[in-house]
């Protein structure tokens, strides 16, 4: 979906088309959730701190997220996808995996299949959506943002190698911005930049998505779509209206984190072993923390175990 959820609110609430919208908090720590095209202009875009957007965009209108609407939204649209193909495997509320090899319904194609969800989508919620089609998912992602807003894209097997080769690194889906900067001081810039690497070197410098890079910058990928997705994480996080300097301060908080995160944890059955603390400077600079355990975390453990992470890696 384009903007999804800013395209949502001005679509509920007329006043706001062709004006910059932001979704998220205005606050001084708030965090934009999305924004919309006439906000990106002004290279606002999601995860930007709201004071330098506003900063970018004086203009710039800020409203709350509605995820009900959202997720009511989303569903409406999952039910077109499941007309055509059961195999739908989404990757939130507003993105999804389609595999039409043998369509339920519409013309032998994959390219005429996605013109026709598209046109769906927009005739019974008058909202538009981009797609991106080719033989694997790495290649239908890449494609699907080409076009964007409201196009389409396609890759053919005879154009794949052209089409990686001349591709940026840091368009590629599973290279984030840090692992682009690091191929970039190496002198990889290109999809074809990429592929004079061997891959016992991205093995050594990446690990096990080393592999993963030097099948992708080949046109290679073998992940099928699944439909039903096992969850690999849970989680919960706060953003604060002002810094916060005590360390009891922040132990506090934690537990705050915590009492949300337990229920999720209970409801879904999920059981951890791998504990991740995320946390954020006033710079906004970002950083992360993990511990793996030999046993399964109980409530008692994560509350003893975020305090032994926390006072290990914020240093004052």
């Amino acid at each position: 979906m384009d903007a999804f959820y800013a395209s949502v609110e001005q679509l509920d609430n007329p006043e706001l088309r062709g004006k910059p919208v932001a979704v998220g908090g205005s606050g001084e720590r708030g965090v934009v959730a999305a924004a919309s095209y006439e906000a990106r202009k002004y290279g606002v875009r999601s995860a930007t701190p709201s004071k330098i957007a506003k900063r970018k965009c004086p203009d710039l209108i800020f409203v709350r997220p509605n995820f009900t609407r959202y997720k009511e939204i989303s569903n409406q649209i999952q039910n077109i996808f499941l007309e055509y193909t059961d195999l739908v495997e989404p990757l939130s509320l507003d993105e999804a995996y389609l595999d039409v090899t043998y369509a339920k319904k519409g013309k032998p194609s994959a390219t005429l299949i996605a013109k026709e969800i598209k046109a769906r989508i927009f005739d019974e919620t008058k909202l538009t959506a981009s797609a991106g089609v080719s033989y694997n998912k790495f290649l239908a992602k890449v494609a699907s943002d080409v076009n964007k807003p409201n196009g389409i894209f396609v890759v053919t097997p005879q154009q794949a190698q052209d089409f990686i080769d001349n591709l940026e690194i840091r368009k590629f889906f599973g290279i984030g911005k840090v692992t682009a900067e690091k191929l970039n001081k190496i002198g990889i810039w290109y999809g074809r930049d990429l592929k004079k690497m061997k891959r016992l070197e991205l093995v050594k410098l990446f690990g096990k998505a080393g592999s993963y890079y030097y099948k992708i910058c080949r046109g290679e990928d073998d992940r099928l779509v699944e439909p039903s997705r096992e969850r690999k994480s849970i989680g919960a996080e706060e953003t604060f209206l002002t810094d916060i300097f005590l360390m009891n301060d922040l132990e506090n908080e934690v537990l705050k984190i915590i009492e949300t995160l337990w229920p999720r944890i209970e409801r879904t059955k999920v059981k951890a072993k791998t504990l991740t603390l995320k946390f954020k400077y006033a710079d906004f600079e970002q950083h992360t923390r993990s511990n793996t355990f030999q046993h399964i975390l109980l409530q008692n453990q994560l509350i003893a175990e975020s305090k032994k992470l926390l006072k290990k890696v914020v240093v004052f």
